[in-house]
């Protein structure tokens, strides 16, 4: 151990007194310690309600989503199916059609997004399916229209299975208005409800054969675009990459991440003030370490004028005092590591924050620990308890040696 150090380290636990230096040392530790294991508590439930919504997100949503400036046939769309199946990450792929309509139901009327999907290939990239709660995914054929509904907008419309409901579409309704022809209206028989634990989807979607979709939004052969599903979502931004760049902009082209863009945008802002906010804690425990160490720098006035005509430079004056916000810094750090990951392994074995499970879809908050978020809460503390120490270690440094030892 250099000299510094274990200077660094007598002055810092020294048991001969226990003045008020030592003191408030005792309590910088204990304010780093609170910090770091607060910030990583809280980090890690935003990381766990992160993880939750992503996974309910990607179970129902395709990876990718192909679109076209214009609404257009099949055929525009055939280089990019040509392209995708040649492809060893995509997994499925599949044509879509969407549009707004009026769904009528007794005496409630309500605008949703009706969707036409593809029976035979929706399994490959969407969950729809896994998330059907009552019924099933049979559509009809020919004039035997089949409509599937989200829980949370059945219940609104006081639909259940085999109810028959009126759907107008919003594609007829400016020439009904200049009454220049009729609304389009089409009957569709309730087949399935499902709940996929988004209540967008559930309240405002209804899903229905891609024919019918394309008949009540008078779209004739065309489609909205194609989803696909990759192997990994990890590969989702790689593979829009290489879209782009082979495609060019002839097509829009929008991840799982981009379709819901501004919800990870606003869970990104909340998680960046929740760090900051909480960094003051720590900042606070720098400000009580800024204090301790020049008290302590008054305190051994002597001893550094000592050091100092013994030979030792500013250089060495500097790294003792250094080395003791770093030291504090270090320590707070590891017990605030330990209590902080403590708290998040209590909560995910014994659910110390419970939740409603008759109100929530999850039994408890959940957690999840980032090693990236360790090492940045880490460096955190480390960084203020080292900016904490820098303006003590200048003023011990700049000490004179005669008159540090003259006054004392």
């Amino acid at each position: 151990m250099s000299l510094e150090r274990s200077i660094a380290i007598r002055y810092l636990v020294s048991k001969r007194q226990a003045g008020p230096v030592t003191l408030i040392s005792i309590i910088s530790v204990v304010g780093v310690t609170i910090g770091v294991a607060a910030l990583i508590v809280v980090l890690s439930v935003f990381n766990g309600f992160s993880g939750l919504v992503t996974s309910i997100l990607i179970n129902f949503d395709p990876h990718i989503r192909i679109e076209s400036p214009q609404q257009t046939d099949m055929t525009t769309y055939e280089p990019v199916i040509e392209f995708a199946e040649r492809q060893e990450e995509i997994s499925g792929i599949a044509p879509f059609a969407v549009g707004k309509a009026v769904v009528v139901s007794r005496n409630l009327n309500r605008v949703i997004n009706i969707k036409g999907i593809d029976t035979e290939r929706i399994t490959s990239v969407s969950g729809l399916k896994e998330k059907i709660v009552l019924g099933g995914l049979d559509l009809g054929s020919g004039n035997h229209n089949g409509i599937v509904l989200g829980m949370t907008l059945a219940d609104r419309l006081g639909a259940v299975l085999d109810d028959t409901l009126s759907v107008v579409s919003l594609a007829g309704t400016e020439m009904a208005l200049l009454q220049l022809g009729q609304p389009l209206i089409r009957r569709f028989r309730v087949v399935g409800i499902y709940e996929s634990n988004n209540k967008e989807y559930d309240s405002f979607y209804a899903f229905v054969r891609l024919d019918a979709a394309q008949s009540l939004f008078s779209m004739d052969r065309n489609v909205s675009g194609l989803e696909l599903r990759l192997n990994a979502i990890e590969q989702s931004d790689d593979f829009k990459a290489t879209l782009l760049d082979r495609f060019g902009s002839s097509f829009r082209v929008l991840t799982w991440y981009d379709l819901h863009r501004d919800l990870y945008s606003v869970m990104k802002i909340e998680r960046w003030m929740a760090y900051i906010i909480l960094c003051l804690i720590i900042g606070v425990a720098s400000f009580n370490l800024l204090g301790s160490l020049t008290m302590s720098v008054i305190e051994k006035t002597r001893d550094i004028g000592v050091l100092k005509s013994m030979g030792a430079t500013d250089k060495s004056i500097v790294r003792i005092f250094m080395f003791e916000g770093i030291l504090v810094g270090v320590l707070g750090s590891t017990l605030g590591l330990g209590l902080g990951v403590l708290l998040v392994y209590l909560q995910q074995t014994h659910h110390l924050f419970p939740l409603d499970p008759t109100v929530y879809i999850i039994p408890a908050i959940p957690v999840d620990i980032h090693v990236i978020d360790l090492l940045v809460v880490t460096m955190t503390a480390i960084g203020l308890c080292s900016l904490a120490a820098l303006y003590p270690a200048k003023r011990a440094a700049n000490l004179i040696p005669v008159e540090a030892i003259r006054w004392e």
